[in-house]
């Protein structure tokens, strides 16, 4: 997988083992920014170790096409992480797409650039007809990063996911990527 120039200082490429240390410490530097989003995490999420393990596997099922963990890098620092995950082969062709950034360089349109970008590799590169996401009802933010990206809402699930201790509903987004 190639990398994914955003501009000259900042790069999405596919995760290794080697950024384990990274990831965990920017885990550890936005754990309050992203509490609200998140489910709740055992304190053995924010290590090296765990993440090592995480990105092993990931990078296992992105061996078979089924999973592309990428970081979003600023001046080589791990500033975030984008996920291309559950992908379906076959007929539907489909996978989900999560995100977040540092709360250091949110409000930059960086979300918005990468998203723009992994769409973009998700039709031409990885063969995907289908890109959806969900975000909670009030995440305006990540709401807007995907209406800008040609993501529609196309619905809200009830009770969908399990985000700072309690069942939360969350919008429904997709875009199509061939048509």
């Amino acid at each position: 997988m190639p990398t994914l120039t955003l501009d000259s200082r900042t790069i999405l490429r596919l995760l290794e083992v080697s950024d384990a240390a990274q990831l965990a410490e920017a885990y550890v530097r936005n754990r309050e920014h992203l509490r609200p989003w998140d489910p709740e995490r055992e304190d053995a999420f924010f290590t090296q170790a765990w993440h090592a393990e995480n990105i092993s596997q990931t990078l296992a099922a992105n061996e078979h096409g089924l999973a592309y963990p990428y970081g979003l890098f600023r001046d080589q620092q791990l500033i975030g992480r984008f996920n291309i995950v559950s992908v379906v082969r076959g007929p539907f062709q489909s996978a989900s797409l999560g995100y977040w950034v540092d709360h250091r360089f949110t409000g930059q349109a960086l979300a918005s650039r990468a998203v723009a970008a992994l769409r973009i590799e998700a039709a031409e590169n990885i063969g995907l007809h289908r890109l959806g996401a969900s975000t909670l009802l009030h995440n305006f933010a990540s709401q807007k990063v995907l209406l800008n990206n040609g993501f529609a809402q196309i619905g809200m699930a009830p009770n969908y996911l399990k985000i700072a201790g309690r069942w939360q509903d969350h919008n429904l987004y997709q875009t199509i990527l061939h048509s």
